[in-house]
């Protein structure tokens, strides 16, 4: 893990759920592949100076989501599947929570979708000239 200790944790959210979004931020970016194996939950928390029982509540909460499985005796692995599920799980939000509401917002103001979508595109083609 390549986080700076004072800066992983902040007081907007429990600290587990911070621990589990920070993994599943790794999986979807590529820093934690496939099958690679994430440090013991007893190691995590001595690095990060936390309750043992707070990484392994995160833990257990990404092995329950399918993010991270179990090899009894050796430890945690990322799931082969871990990051096309995150993937889709962010599509998903990311329609519900940006596309759907713009759509609306448009309709509303009397924008055509098709405006929208030139300038979509658009703004996709200087972004790549970056």
């Amino acid at each position: 893990m390549r986080w700076s200790r004072c800066e992983l944790f902040d007081n907007r959210s429990p600290i587990y759920r911070q621990i589990a979004d920070q993994i599943k931020a790794d999986v979807l970016n590529g820093t934690l592949n496939a099958d690679e194996q994430v440090m013991s939950t007893n190691q995590y928390a001595a690095y990060y100076r936390i309750n043992p029982a707070t990484a392994a509540k995160a833990f257990q909460q990404l092995v329950d989501e399918g993010v991270l499985y179990k090899k009894r005796g050796i430890g945690m692995f990322v799931s082969p599947t871990a990051r096309d599920e995150l993937r889709a799980q962010h599509r998903e939000r990311f329609f519900a929570d940006v596309v759907d509401p713009m759509v609306a917002q448009a309709q509303a103001i009397g924008i055509p979708i098709s405006d929208v979508l030139g300038h979509i595109v658009k703004a996709s083609e200087q972004g790549s000239d970056a």
